[in-house]
């Protein structure tokens, strides 16, 4: 199995671990956890008012992710005039931003930068230079005047 079907895999383990799936099969049908997901914020959104959260996310693949990951279930993400791009508002039950929707993004937020990370590697050590390793440390030079 190739690394990007690995992550795919993973990310659907993460959604069904979200979604509550009774079954092993439940857990397996990624499009049904995602149904699963909204059912479960239409019933919060019965007993507890919806609540608004900013959330600061600079790293671009993040704030895409945390988008998508918000529209999937039915939140739609927004901005006011003059905030920076990094900012993301969204209006939600806190007891689903807390328990399902920023912990899910943190799961698949990890699973995607360690596949990132691992494929900029590959292409650095097979394209650029045999090695990724960070800087040497070296001793300071000595100062003028000491």
């Amino acid at each position: 199995m190739d690394p990007e079907q690995i992550l795919r895999q993973k990310l659907r383990k993460i959604e069904a671990l979200f979604a509550g799936g009774a079954t092993a099969g439940e857990q397996a049908a990624a499009g049904a956890a995602a149904g699963r997901i909204r059912a479960r914020l239409r019933e919060v959104r019965d007993r507890e008012k919806p609540v608004e959260v900013r959330f600061s996310l600079p790293d671009p693949w993040s704030r895409q992710l945390f988008l998508a990951l918000c529209r999937r279930y039915g939140i739609q993400p927004y901005r006011y005039p003059r905030m920076r791009r990094q900012s993301v508002v969204v209006s939600a039950p806190q007891s689903f931003i807390d328990e399902v929707l920023w912990p899910e993004f943190e799961q698949i937020n990890g699973a995607l930068v360690d596949y990132l990370a691992e494929a900029t590697d590959k292409v650095i050590r097979e394209e650029v230079h045999g090695t990724t390793e960070d800087a040497e440390v070296v001793a300071e030079p000595p100062r003028l005047g000491s």
